[in-house]
């Protein structure tokens, strides 16, 4: 059992002084696997206040303490990677190979990217006769998802760190133990007091509360667009920084001169990664009417072989989903799917074959979704793939951008110019072309209903960061 009694307040362990812990359920067992405290408003205040009062001296700090602390986090979590990887495949129920490369892997090489950004970043530069100066923005609160716990902090706490920020984190309900871990990480390498601060609790007290905090300069949010917008609403009566990563409804558009049997088996993984929980995920495939038969005989068999089961289980490619509610809101769509006379061509409801516990649901996918249909519009966000016709380039890139969101796209062709032209086309923060590969250092984000301001890379370093100009 993963049991946390408390909070990691300016470089201590103190007691919460909520009410009652947050149990942790294994989503693949049903079980409670630990819990943790439930924060409130006064720790909430304390936390902010240590980070308040740490900030004039780690602004301060130099870029080469900063390179340090990064690295010496990365190292750290090369070496616990493993109890990582296992800890979050039973918070999330995240496949175990994925789990070892997404949710360790990645924020792993996020925290060296940042240090190797930082030894050629320029803080400083002339324009005419102003020094145009940057200097980190001050106490950043950071509200993350469950669905990729850990890389969701790393990608706020890294960029902060190398800004120069200090900040309060509440991780989300669901899956906050790695979080606690990481301060454990933290405390060992040795970050000055009140540089970071966690808090665990309830959304709608903790969460809310450090929204709306005075002494708070920037919220980092990570999360449903409603939640997010929710965040705005509190932050906005003292004007402080908000940068959203929210929901997502991404479109996986295959062009007549694709290589069709490549892109259409790049399609399932492209939306059924992490068992579909994933705000980035290609959750419509866009293809042509005349290709429509071919792409159905190439994707039905793979979804129905696509692997369900024990994410412990080196063999599972689908988890659970994170909760009994998750699983719940995911069945009612594919639901939805077949009343509104989409075309059912593999999974369905109900559990998957041989599994009578544990929040799983079939891997599905529909052909013949027409716009008008939920499972076009709304986010899922579990693996269901919603496959539709179109009968003009033109056509195609009207439906890729009839959505309120705009995170993520691909586009398949073989004439890459061609595709790039099509790319520029999407309303959408990132778009790969050929199943072109993630990058690190590349802008995170969306336009539209999918967020405000970007992580990762130098665009994501920038949001931490106050900009003045000195003339003279």
């Amino acid at each position: 059992m993963h049991t946390r009694t408390q909070l990691y307040i300016n470089g201590k362990w103190v007691e919460a002084t909520g009410d009652g812990s947050i149990e942790v359920i294994d989503p693949t067992t049903e079980q409670c696997i630990g819990s943790v405290p439930v924060g409130s408003q006064t720790d909430v205040d304390a936390a902010v206040g240590a980070a308040k009062a740490a900030f004039p001296s780690w602004s301060q700090s130099t870029v080469e303490e900063r390179i340090n602390v990064l690295n010496r986090l990365s190292a750290a979590f090369k070496e616990r990677g493993e109890e990582l990887a296992q800890l979050i495949t039973s918070e999330v129920g995240t496949p175990i190979g994925y789990s070892r490369m997404a949710m360790i892997g990645t924020p792993t090489v996020v925290l060296r990217s940042y240090a190797k950004e930082l030894e050629n970043f320029q803080f400083e530069e002339e324009v005419r006769n102003s020094l145009i100066v940057k200097e980190p923005i001050g106490v950043v609160g950071m509200i993350t998802p469950w669905n990729f716990p850990l890389h969701q902090i790393i990608g706020k706490v890294a960029p902060a760190i190398a800004a120069g920020c200090t900040m309060v984190l509440k991780p989300s309900k669901e899956a906050p133990i790695n979080a606690f871990i990481l301060a454990d990480i933290i405390d060992e390498v040795g970050l000055p007091a009140g540089v970071f601060n966690l808090v665990s609790g309830h959304g709608s007290e903790v969460g809310q509360y450090l929204s709306g905090h005075p002494d708070v300069d920037m919220v980092s949010f990570t999360g449903s667009t409603g939640a997010g917008v929710r965040v705005s609403e509190t932050a906005a009566p003292s004007v402080k920084r908000v940068t959203l990563e929210l929901g997502g409804k991404s479109a996986n558009v295959i062009l007549d001169d694709a290589d069709i049997e490549t892109a259409a088996k790049v399609a399932v993984s492209a939306c059924f990664a992490n068992s579909g929980q994933t705000c980035s995920a290609l959750t419509r495939l866009l293809i042509p009417a005349s290709k429509r038969d071919e792409v159905i005989s190439i994707i039905a068999p793979r979804v129905e072989r696509y692997t369900t089961g024990d994410p412990r289980d080196e063999a599972s490619k689908c988890g659970p989903m994170v909760s009994a509610r998750q699983q719940a809101s995911v069945s009612e769509y594919i639901s939805s799917g077949i009343a509104d006379g989409a075309t059912l061509i593999a999974g369905g409801e109900g559990m998957p074959d041989g599994l009578d516990s544990g929040y799983f649901v079939k891997p599905t996918a529909f052909a013949d979704v027409t716009p008008d249909m939920r499972i076009f519009q709304e986010e899922i966000f579990g693996p269901v793939l919603s496959i539709t016709t179109y009968e003009t380039e033109e056509e195609a890139v009207a439906m890729a951008n009839d959505s309120e969101y705009g995170l993520s796209g691909g586009v398949w062709s073989g004439d890459e110019e061609r595709a790039m032209a099509f790319a520029r086309k999407m309303r959408t923060g990132q778009v790969s072309i050929n199943g072109g590969a993630f990058n690190i250092s590349a802008p995170f984000g969306g336009y539209k209903m999918s967020g405000n301001g970007r992580e990762l890379g130098l665009h994501g370093l920038e949001e931490y960061f106050e900009v003045k100009s000195i003339q003279r």
